[in-house]
């Protein structure tokens, strides 16, 4: 059995004048909520084997407060594969996931995060994938378990345990409109 986790990077500022998309960084709320949601994965007795991220900035900058909240390090793998995946990119990225890893952290981006969780979790009335494929918020973590090997991940064959988003936490960090 694998559990997997996806974490979408936290509310990033639009307003920010940078060049290129891959360097747009979080905003003050987006801070407060991955650090929010850092220490809800140490309360929650989350522990990761293996991180693999998006190097986008937004991305880094949420894995830094998580960390912060979460209380240690994470050591992420950057891979900008990642950044802006779609969901059969990043299921390719799963299937290479080492073996070893029963329970992996893969940050990233929507809608590719989003379209991962539900092409792996069938649509058999779970509530947390109805509140999926409703809306994927900032800052939001899916886990999921699958049977067997990672690289035998495919359609329909993962079971969704938990959806948590910010707000969940914290009413002040929504709604959004993300």
């Amino acid at each position: 059995m694998k559990t997997l986790t996806l974490l979408r990077h936290a509310k990033s500022g639009w307003d920010d004048p940078v060049a290129r998309d891959f360097d747009r960084p979080l905003n003050p709320k987006g801070h407060k909520a991955a650090r929010t949601m850092g220490r809800h994965l140490r309360q929650a007795d989350y522990a990761f084997d293996h991180v693999v991220a998006s190097p986008a900035v937004r991305v880094v900058e949420t894995l830094a407060q998580i960390e912060d909240g979460y209380g240690g390090s994470l050591a992420a793998e950057w891979d900008r594969r990642i950044y802006l995946a779609s969901a059969a990119t990043l299921l390719d990225i799963v299937h290479e996931l080492p073996e070893m890893a029963g329970h992996v952290l893969l940050v990233g981006h929507n809608p590719g995060l989003e379209d991962l969780a539900l092409l792996l979790t069938p649509d058999d009335g779970n509530p947390f994938r109805d509140a999926i494929e409703s809306k994927y918020p900032t800052g939001s973590v899916t886990q999921m378990t699958l049977p067997g090997r990672w690289s035998e991940a495919e359609r329909g064959m993962a079971t969704l345990t938990r959806f948590t988003r910010p707000r969940d936490l914290d009413p002040s960090l929504g709604p959004d409109a993300d």
